[in-house]
């Protein structure tokens, strides 16, 4: 499947293309036990994080649980996940993802025990627990298994109280840092310009492709909040880089307007064998003296070369629609275009970057 993109006509919101200094999210990320599975938690023979987990715990609770007995499959070791907001505050609650990370077969009814959740500098942030929901389902028979979704991963709404907060003192600042979200110097320029425009000073100037610098100015002292208010919803025109982005798995290719070729020549074809067996059987009539029955083989071969498909030539500077055009008098399929884009791309014939998922 071919998509194709057109530069924007219209125009984004600041708040739409970009991100302010400070205002961002934070990975939280906590190791923990969800309990009351049933019967489709870890094996506590095969999973030792598991049962040295759930012996702490219990030990913790006065309960000396160190035997070699010790034996359940209604637990499960988790990995519990989380983004903390920006400016969330302490007491507020977050929804967290819960996902296996042994021998579990599904997480469904099972409780989630107090889990304390980490920020990149090793601090408690939140402290998660609850009733685990999941989407997906596994059911087994004695000859046949079904699973839909994925029963492994659960989610809990409200599943975290934050604990710390991060401190930002916006009133604080003097300089406030946009950053583009697709860096690119001319849509960082027109953001800068329109910023002043509004402003009436040259307070933006854009320091490099994916940052503007907004110096604060004199009567949003003390105040920046109102100042980032009122700018993020000014109008920009993002500039669009000429691209072809490929996945390669799914065959998607998508091609910016803005893509030039310079003038090429393009063949395309496959040599294709098939060979068809359709055995027949021979035998003698039902009352013959002599003969016996054989098995006689019929082959079909059929060779195509693609010898209908000519060599085609783009002429210099096509536009997207052209190229479009060419490949699909050829007969190009999606997975061959890729290849005839890659082609294209190392003749150093196309005035674009390839980007491959």
């Amino acid at each position: 499947m071919v998509i194709f993109t057109h530069p924007a006509l219209g125009q984004s919101r600041i708040k739409d293309i970009a991100d302010f200094e400070g205002i961002r999210d934070n990975i939280l990320v906590g190791y923990g036990l969800v309990v009351g599975l049933n019967g489709t938690g870890d094996d506590l023979d095969d999973a030792v994080f598991t049962r040295e987990s759930l012996i702490g715990m219990l030990q913790r609770l006065g309960v000396n649980a160190r035997d070699d007995d010790l034996d359940s499959d209604n637990v499960a070791a988790v990995m519990v996940t989380a983004n903390l907001p920006p400016f969330a505050r302490q007491g507020s609650r977050i929804d967290v993802t819960v996902s296996a990370i042994g021998s579990a077969e599904s997480l469904q009814g099972g409780t989630l025990v107090v889990t304390p959740l980490l920020g990149a500098d090793g601090e408690v942030y939140a402290v998660s627990q609850g009733s685990i929901a999941i989407a997906g389902f596994s059911a087994q028979g004695n000859a046949e298994t079904i699973t839909r979704g994925i029963p492994t991963v659960g989610r809990i709404a409200n599943g975290a109280i934050i604990e710390r907060e991060i401190q930002f003192d916006l009133r604080r600042l003097e300089n406030v840092d946009i950053a583009l979200k697709n860096p690119d110097l001319t849509t960082a320029s027109r953001m800068s310009q329109t910023i002043n425009r509004f402003l009436g000073t040259a307070a933006a100037q854009s320091i490099d492709p994916g940052t503007v610098r907004l110096a604060i100015p004199s009567k949003y002292n003390g105040n920046a909040v109102a100042l980032m208010t009122d700018i993020e919803n000014l109008l920009v025109r993002p500039d669009n880089p000429a691209k072809v982005v490929i996945d390669e798995s799914s065959g998607v290719i998508v091609i910016g307007k803005d893509v030039r070729i310079n003038e090429v020549a393009i063949a395309q074809g496959n040599l294709t064998v098939r060979i068809t067996e359709t055995p027949q059987v021979s035998q003698p009539n039902a009352f013959a003296a002599t003969g016996q029955t054989e098995v006689v083989d019929r082959t079909n071969i059929e060779v195509d070369d693609d010898s209908e498909k000519r060599l085609a030539v783009l002429q210099e500077g096509v536009t997207l629609q052209e190229v479009v055009d060419g490949l699909n008098a050829l007969g190009v399929g999606p997975r061959d275009m890729i290849t005839i884009l890659q082609s294209i791309k190392a003749a150093g014939a196309l005035q674009a970057d390839i980007e491959v998922m």
